[in-house]
């Protein structure tokens, strides 16, 4: 089936935020005295912030949340750009009238700043946030909903995302799939759900959808 719709994750997958996530975590729990290491903070590239720090200490997750936000908010502009051939490809597709929708865990403030610091804020036909849903990827409700706001059939929908919860949310919604072999996790840790396709770059979405 021909795809007329993509969905995409924001974070690791259109923009790379992994470093300014990394920092807030660290400064996080720095804040809180927790020892942690960098290499211990990429699990928790991905989930919410509230099934990260609920693990941690539920007693306390709020306001680490807060702590996190006030931190990742505040040093947005200085960590985050758009991974190489995004913007090009984006309003190439769009060009073909292909719709496009980004399906995000983060709050709509932050995926707000995001989108327009990278020059990707007019490019999409809805934005569905943590803000938009009762639960989170990897449940398909955001997917769902995407696709119910388009007018999108799950047969010619593809879900691009980065981390274990796209895909696993695109499968559990019945759409196609596609992993980004850029992703901080390593490829190999998307190749094991089997997605769809899997991504080298951005254009890659030029041959997958035929223009």
């Amino acid at each position: 089936m021909k795809i007329h719709t993509i969905l995409f994750d924001l974070d690791g997958t259109l923009i790379d935020t992994n470093e300014l996530i990394i920092a807030s975590f660290l400064h996080t729990f720095e804040h809180y005295k927790l020892p942690i290491t960098r290499e211990e903070t990429l699990p928790f590239i991905g989930p919410t912030l509230k099934a990260t720090f609920d693990k941690v200490d539920p007693t306390k997750s709020e306001d680490m949340i807060q702590v996190y936000r006030d931190h990742n908010l505040y040093h947005h502009d200085n960590y985050v750009n758009a991974y190489p051939f995004v913007v090009e490809t984006l309003k190439r597709l769009k060009e073909k009238d292909i719709k496009l929708g980004i399906v995000t865990t983060k709050m709509r403030t932050g995926t707000n700043m995001g989108l327009k610091l990278v020059g990707l804020d007019k490019l999409f036909d809805t934005v569905i946030t943590l803000d938009d849903v009762t639960n989170a990827k990897p449940h398909p409700e955001p997917i769902v909903k995407a696709m119910n706001e388009l007018g999108a059939d799950a047969t010619s929908t593809l879900m691009v995302g980065d981390n274990f919860h796209d895909i696993e949310a695109g499968q559990n919604a019945g759409v196609q799939t596609a992993g980004v072999a850029w992703t901080i996790k390593g490829r190999e840790t998307l190749e094991k759900l089997n997605p769809t396709y899997m991504l080298e770059d951005m254009r890659d979405l030029y041959t997958i959808v035929g223009v």
